[in-house]
């Protein structure tokens, strides 16, 4: 490898540290590895994310691109921009909130407090989203709720003091392969354990000591059915929480009876007793997207929370740890000025309002009155609303949002632009196409999900009409608000960031990057040029939370039902789930599937009622059941097969697999044509989406039926 440079992998939010390679001459990178030197990793490194980090799939963008004649064409920067800056200017003079922006959890902290502090501080716009929407929000809501303070308390270094190791609705063996090895290790310890809380049998359920296979969308009754068993077996840590909590007795009087919560999510009540019992050792509850992404998510993440209050699964070596998902979702929440302002500052705090808008010099009345709506409400103000034009930065609506042919609709009837390294869906409806600078090619830090900020070196030469997000979004600001936001310098912004960052709750004030160059990683908060947090809320047995009585708050939400039960027409139960090496929405881990059909795994059980071949080999065998070893379970038999759900149907290659349970259908997240099914229903408090649970048929189709595939859609009947 020549010259190495030490960055950090921004395939997931693990935050690994590593070396990359630069080339002799040309474009690109040689060679990709660890870097032992990495507080996070210590050399450690999945295959995919050195993979996608040296050679990604997708089809690079290589010339701004404007769109005439209804077809996109080469074209200058100065073109590109001076179109961009002349309808966003148009757009905003007829309104405030005339354009709409969309962030990314791709971008680097420099990237994305840039990007808000455009939309915010020089638009003013409410429709704004730096996609923690799309992933962590009921997550941070939850965490605000219980905590007064948004972000894990725990932290990598709990993983292997915890004895009890429960995953909700994650799969960290696909999601975050090196964490994963740290619980594994973990669990295997004596008296040691790992359980798995999902309705499919995940390459993470497979390595568990113990799965639960609830019903879809019923988390949340689940949940309150172990809190309620370990209310009656004494499992209470009663002094945790008389000391250093409130709202417990409240809580009390909402429990379910936890043998009927238990019969809500198809478990057995020894089933839940299991559950109660593992909670009196040591525990880390780690929860992901199949909690997170539900109208229910804010109040499942909550539930999850208050096992580990009641139970004094709190402080070193226990806890409740939410996974994130993007490289930089934790970065987007602490720096963007989507939720809340730099730092975590309150956002409709009167205070924290005229602290912003000085340090930006810009009028306080300026600043949106709220933090608006998710990406769902924002792409859907084109319809009628004040939103006429919509700015897309490293992110994919057109295939990530949730019934995504409506969403494909709004956004072709939207002045769009779209910045990204890859062609994408969106692209293909985009005015104007940015092409931007992607890993290896930026200068910057990342925040990964132990809120440790660590260096993004660039470690290639910039092809000549490729920029970096920073550069493309001062180039915008800019033009449209002349002043706000000046030299497009990264250290520069990281520090006007960290300074306005000086006492808040995420204090990066002391982090600095001479610093980084130094140790490689830092974890706020840090306030000052040598200290580091640990674990949050807690130090030397002493408890403050940030809440106005500085004690932990419990909360009271019950079981609500699915926002979208099965019924005669739609019998089955659709859920969606990541692949081993799919990344997002699939523009870098498609290769030359990019035009195939999803993959549904079904049960046999389920393949055989609905009249499809089950996929079983002439001697009786079963080709998934290599599923355990890790691999992707599915049988070697397939068959062309149609979903429909109340918003869409497309074409899948149905497969037989006994991982899934009956009456489930599951989809990969990343193929492109998922989402026209999904459900675009939200979640009150949090605004995520309920991408994991919606009702489906699914039908056997064959001979010319089977040529939808070349699209994904086929038509209703």
């Amino acid at each position: 490898m020549n010259d190495p440079v030490p960055t950090t992998c921004m395939r997931c939010a693990v935050g690994c540290g590593h070396l990359t390679g630069r080339v002799d001459t040309g474009y690109g990178i040689d060679g990709v590895r660890g870097d032992v030197a990495h507080p996070v990793n210590r050399g450690l490194a999945c295959s995919r994310g050195i993979e996608e980090t040296a050679d990604p799939d997708g089809t690079w963008l290589t010339r701004p691109l404007v769109r005439r004649d209804g077809e996109l064409h080469p074209t200058t920067w100065d073109v590109a921009l001076s179109r961009v800056s002349e309808a966003f200017g148009e757009a905003l003079e007829r309104d405030r909130d005339g354009v709409a922006v969309l962030g990314s959890g791709q971008q680097t902290n420099e990237a994305a407090y840039a990007l808000g502090k455009v939309a915010r501080g020089g638009f003013g716009t409410r429709y704004y989203d730096a996609n923690t929407t799309l992933c962590m929000a009921s997550a941070v809501t939850a965490y605000n709720d219980a905590f007064g303070s948004d972000a894990p308390p725990c932290t990598y270094d709990d993983i292997e003091d915890a004895r009890t190791h429960v995953v909700w609705g994650a799969n960290p063996a696909v999601a975050h392969p090196v964490m994963f090895r740290w619980i594994t290790e973990s669990a295997a310890a004596e008296n040691s354990r790992l359980v798995v809380v999902d309705p499919v049998e995940t390459q993470t359920a497979a390595e568990a000591d113990r799965h639960v296979a609830l019903e879809p969308g019923t988390d949340l009754a689940l949940a309150r059915a172990v809190l309620a068993r370990a209310v009656e077996r004494g499992g209470v840590d009663e002094s945790f929480v008389e000391a250093h909590t409130d709202g417990f007795d409240d809580l009390l009087a909402e429990l379910p009876d936890p043998d009927d919560a238990a019969t809500t999510a198809g478990v057995e009540p020894e089933t839940v007793d299991a559950l109660a019992a593992v909670l009196t050792d040591p525990t880390l509850v780690y929860w992901g997207m199949g909690v997170n992404q539900s109208t229910q998510g804010t109040a499942t993440a909550g539930a999850l929370v208050d096992l580990c209050l009641a139970t004094g699964n709190v402080g070193p070596g226990t806890g409740p740890f939410s996974l994130t998902g993007q490289a930089n979702s934790m970065g987007t929440r602490v720096c963007s000025s989507k939720g809340s302002w730099p730092g975590m500052r309150p956002f409709e705090d009167p205070t924290e309002r005229r602290t912003i808008a000085a340090a930006w010099d810009v009028p306080v009345e300026r600043l949106p009155d709220d933090a608006g709506p998710g990406p769902v409400d924002t792409v859907a103000a084109v319809d009628g609303g004040p939103v006429e034009a919509v700015w897309a930065v490293a992110t994919n609506p057109a295939a990530g949002l949730p019934d995504a042919s409506a969403a494909r609709e709004r956004l072709d009837d939207a002045f769009l632009v779209v910045q990204d390294a890859f062609h994408t869906e969106t692209t293909a409806l985009a005015d104007v196409v940015l092409p931007a600078a992607t890993w290896g090619e930026s200068e910057g830090t990342a925040i990964n999900m132990e809120r440790r900020v660590s260096r993004v070196r660039s470690a290639a030469e910039l092809a000549p009409d490729i920029r970096t997000d920073l550069d493309i979004i001062t180039a915008i600001g800019e033009a449209v608000v002349p002043g706000l936001l000046g030299d497009p310098d990264p250290e520069a912004v990281f520090d006007e960031f960290a300074a306005l960052t000086a006492g808040t709750p995420a204090d990066c004030s002391g982090i600095s990057y001479d610093r980084l160059e130094e140790v490689r990683a830092v974890r706020w908060p840090a306030p000052t040029p040598t200290s580091e947090g640990g674990y949050r809320y807690y130090d030397d047995g002493e408890w403050s939370f940030p809440t106005p009585s500085g004690r932990a708050r419990f909360s009271t939400a019950t079981h609500d039902g699915v926002p979208e039960p099965t019924d005669d027409e739609y019998p089955l139960t659709l859920t969606t789930g990541r692949e081993p090496d799919g990344y997002n929405t699939g523009v870098r881990s498609r290769g030359s599937d990019a035009s195939a059909a999803p993959t549904a795994r079904v049960n046999p059980e389920t393949m055989s009622a609905l009249g499809i071949a089950d996929g079983r080999s002439a001697d009786g065998e079963r080709a998934d059941e290599e599923h355990a070893s890790g691999e992707r379970a599915e049988s070697e038999a397939t068959n062309d097969a149609r979903l429909t759900t109340r918003r869409g149907s497309i074409a899948t290659r149905a497969v037989s697999d006994e991982a899934v349970p009956t009456g489930l259908v599951w989809l990969p997240i990343h193929h492109p044509e998922t989402n026209a099914l999904t459900l675009p229903e939200t979640d009150p408090r949090s605004d995520e989406p309920n991408f994991k649970q919606c009702a489906v048929r699914l039908e056997p189709i064959a001979g010319d039926a089977a040529a939808g595939r070349a699209t994904g859609l086929v038509a209703d009947d």
